[in-house]
Parts: C-alpha cells; sequence; structure tokens
C-alpha cells in the first residue's frame, strides 16, 4: 500500500474568529517535561460526508477559527522570558490547516489489515516534531484527508500544551461547532493557580532538547479489540483474592461451572451478567480492582513473556494518571493543559509471571489508589528540586508505558453525519512498548489497546493464548 501518494492540495493558516483575551500562560510542572516529546498525533476516520468535499473543507476552516476563539492558547507560540520560563503568547498567530488527498484508499484497505496500515501517517502535520519547537512552529494543525469512500481528520496538537484530556475536549468542541453548535457545551478552564504554577526554572542544552528515544528501530504496531464481555471476564479473575464472602464462592462456583460445562458463546450474556453482580456487590470500591487495571495487568503479563527476559530481571509498567480530581481541592476537569502524572509499577520477571493475574493487578491497582493529593504533591515538589525532561521511551527493554485512556470521548467527534469509524494515531511518541488505550467503537466498556513493539515480541504477544482468548 503506497504511503507517499498522500497529496497535499492545499495548506493554509487559521486564526480565532475573535481576539484573544488570554493572558501569557507560563507553562507548568506537568507541560515543561513534555517539552522533550512530539506533538500528539490523534485522528478519526468518517464515512464520506452527505456533501461536497470542497463544502466540507470549507466548513472545517470556518469552524476551527471559531473554536480556536475558545481555546486561544493553541493559536499561540513559545516564548523564554528574561528568567527563563517558557510561557504560551495567545497572539492569534494561527494553526496549520492542510487539504489532503489519498483516494487511492479505501475505509476498507484502512481497517482490514492487521497491522495498522503506514499510511495513517500521512495524515497528520508535524511529523516527528519535537514539541520545544513550538516557540517557531504552530502548536496545532488539523489535515482533513479526502479518501475513495470517506475521510480523515487528523488532528495535531503540541505535548507541553495538553494532555490527552485537553486533546480530546478541544478536539470534540471542533467536532461540535462543525456540527452547528452556537454555544459550546464545555468551556475551558485557563487559570493557573495551582500546585503546579511554578517558579522553577528547566534548562535546556543550546538548540533545544532531542527525543529520548530512537525512531529508527523496526516496530509493528496493531489495535486488539477487548469486549466488554472479554474485560469483566478478566476483571473477575483480578479480584478473585478479594472477594471471599460465601456469596462470593457461590456466584463464583455457578461461573466456574457453567465455563466448564457449557459454551461462552451460548451462556456468555448470563455469565457477564453474573459478573456485574459479583463484582456491584463488591461496596469498598477502594479495594477492587478496576477491569482497565485488570487489562493492563494481562497485557503486562503477557508482553513480558514474549519478550523472553531473564526472571531476574526488573520489568516496569507506567501509565499516566490525570491529576485534576487527584487534588484537594479539586481542580475543574475543563483546566487546560497538562495535569498528569506517571506512576511506574515494578516487578521482577520471574514475580509477575509465577503469579497468577490478580497478583500484578493488585500492584498496579495499589499504585493507583495511592496516588492522592499528598503523593501528587510531592511529585512536584520533587520535580521541582530537580526540574527534568520526561524520559519516554524503552532503555532497559522490558518497559511498558500506558497513554491515552479508554474513557476520553474520542467517538463523541460527530462532526454532523454520525460518529467516528475508528479512531487512529501517527507516527509520534511511539516505540517498543508503547501502549496506547481508546474506548471501543461500541461503546459500554469495551476498549481497544494500540499496541507498539519490535516484530519479535509481537509475533509472541499474537501466539500467547492466555492474551488472545480475551481478544475480538
Amino acid at each position: 500500500m503506497p504511503s507517499s501518494s498522500t497529496t497535499i492540495i492545499s495548506k493554509c493558516t487559521v486564526r480565532p474568529d475573535q481576539k484573544s483575551r488570554i493572558k501569557p500562560l507560563r507553562l507548568s510542572v506537568s507541560d515543561l517535561p513534555m517539552l522533550s516529546c512530539q506533538y500528539i498525533q490523534k485522528g478519526v476516520l468518517l464515512t464520506a460526508p452527505p456533501f461536497s468535499i470542497t463544502h466540507f473543507v470549507s466548513l472545517l476552516r470556518q469552524s476551527l477559527s471559531v473554536a480556536l476563539s475558545h481555546f486561544p492558547a493553541l493559536a499561540g507560540r513559545f516564548s523564554t522570558d528574561s528568567d527563563g520560563h517558557i510561557i504560551i503568547l495567545c497572539n492569534d498567530t494561527g494553526v496549520d490547516f492542510i487539504h489532503a488527498k489519498a483516494t487511492f484508499l479505501s475505509v476498507n484497505s484502512l481497517l482490514s489489515p492487521i497491522d495498522v496500515p503506514d499510511s495513517f501517517k500521512e495524515f497528520f502535520a508535524f511529523d516527528r516534531t519535537i514539541s520545544y519547537t513550538g516557540h517557531v512552529r504552530p502548536l496545532a494543525a488539523v489535515q482533513v484527508t479526502e479518501l475513495a469512500d470517506g475521510v480523515f481528520v487528523g488532528c495535531t496538537v503540541n505535548h507541553a500544551v495538553t494532555d490527552g484530556t485537553s486533546f480530546w475536549h478541544f478536539f470534540n468542541t471542533f467536532a461540535e461547532i462543525t456540527k452547528g453548535a452556537k454555544k459550546i457545551s464545555k468551556v475551558p478552564d485557563f487559570s493557573r493557580d495551582t500546585v503546579f504554577d511554578s517558579p522553577a526554572v528547566l534548562k535546556f542544552p543550546a538548540g533545544g532538547p532531542a527525543v529520548t528515544f530512537s525512531g529508527a528501530v523496526p516496530l509493528r504496531e496493531r489495535i486488539f479489540h477487548f469486549s466488554r464481555e472479554a474485560i469483566l471476564r478478566m476483571k473477575f479473575r483480578a479480584n478473585k483474592g478479594i472477594l471471599k464472602s460465601d456469596y462470593y464462592k457461590s456466584v463464583n462456583n455457578e461461573i466456574i461451572g457453567k465455563q466448564s460445562n457449557d459454551s461462552w458463546k451460548t451462556v456468555n450474556g448470563e455469565i457477564t451478567s453474573l459478573f456485574e453482580t459479583l463484582l456491584k456487590t463488591n461496596t469498598n470500591r477502594t479495594d477492587e480492582i478496576s477491569s482497565f487495571q485488570s487489562l493492563c495487568a494481562q497485557l503486562w503479563r503477557s508482553v513480558t513473556r514474549a519478550r523472553k527476559l531473564a526472571s531476574g530481571k526488573t520489568t516496569t509498567f507506567r501509565m499516566a494518571v490525570n491529576c485534576r480530581h487527584r487534588l484537594e481541592p479539586r481542580l475543574s476537569p475543563y483546566y487546560f493543559g497538562n495535569l498528569i502524572q506517571s506512576i511506574p509499577t515494578v516487578a521482577s520477571v520471574g514475580e509477575l509471571l509465577s503469579h497468577d493475574l490478580g497478583w500484578g493487578a493488585e500492584r498496579l491497582h495499589k499504585n493507583v489508589v495511592a496516588h492522592d493529593n499528598d503523593t501528587v504533591r510531592r511529585g512536584v515538589a520533587d520535580w521541582e528540586s530537580n526540574p527534568r525532561l520526561f524520559p519516554l521511551g524503552n532503555f532497559d527493554g522490558a518497559s511498558i508505558t500506558m497513554g491515552s485512556s479508554p474513557r476520553f470521548p474520542m467517538y463523541d467527534n460527530d462532526f454532523g453525519w454520525g460518529r467516528p469509524l475508528a479512531v487512529r494515531s501517527g507516527r509520534a511518541n511511539k516505540f517498543d512498548g508503547k501502549i496506547s488505550a481508546f474506548p471501543g467503537r461500541e461503546g459500554n466498556g469495551s476498549v481497544d489497546l494500540e499496541v507498539v513493539l519490535a516484530p519479535e515480541t509481537m509475533a509472541g504477544l499474537e501466539n500467547d493464548l492466555e492474551f488472545m482468548e480475551y481478544v475480538s
């Protein structure tokens, strides 16, 4: 499938339709480490619009201008002041808007291959662009690519300006306006009076930072889909160690009996109902391992096994957490910017693989639960004592980094004629062990994992029966 045939038809600068009134925004303790990361690249695949592509491109351009007036930081540029602080000048300089054409590609040709086609990498601006270059480059770009029977809308945003929460807030608003909304449903909060606003200065080498991972190694990328039922089965397995009452045991025995004597095809709905009853009856929600933690633990086990590492080697599962609701008092869910911290969970390969799923899941769970207001504030203080960039990558060959979230409203990006067919990303910030979690298109608790691995590790994962039994 040729990827070089995507043709740029036009490119222009789009500015906010109203003058910005936002004062300069100093990059926070959570923004600054992202300056060595590449721009976020996420987009949605849509069926063809019910009107001409020319009209759609014009409509997107107008809607983007309106959206930027609500998110003026994205239309600005970075500037470094005399004290070494990096700020966003909300100066309405504008963003790139690109119309491209790849009509040799159909929706089916993009979604049917097992591995994610490289063609998707052509649907985004600022390929391999590091966030520090926001001093001279636009902080965001939108590319609409015309396909044989659909369109792809790719959004690219500087990672030192937004985390995933703010990225999808903007993207949803952009779609909402395109669909015809006269008033946006969720107004961004640009306040900076938080513990993350710090006078600490991050020093950079001459010419700025470089990415911390290699972009030249061979990789495979694949989407693994997990239905709600499959994830509930994992969650039940992970939680069996804490569900110990006689009632739980009776339900557990009933489920095991059905698994042993019946086909999943005929009893899946009933078993799912039993799972839900069992898990909902556990009133101590802090003790309960979540569906996503269970899925992460299974992935951690299976990827580690596929890597064939020595039993004494340490393996790390790293996940980003949203701090907006973890701080006391809580911050607005619509706070615009990065407000994330990274939680590493470590174990020896031997420990992780010799125990059951619940063992690894419980360690992930405990670390997430422990990441409260005090932990967030300690993390800020630790960074202030030693300002540093975020070391994105897999430096020891034994790490997994989980990004994005199945809670992000990715499929809410309805531009006027229906929900997206799929969500895909570009080349940015991908390395062996980088995983991104998306909601499944059918919703209802389903999850898609975008998995990037070394080719031999991916082959091992595809042959891991414990993992693949949950994949649909």
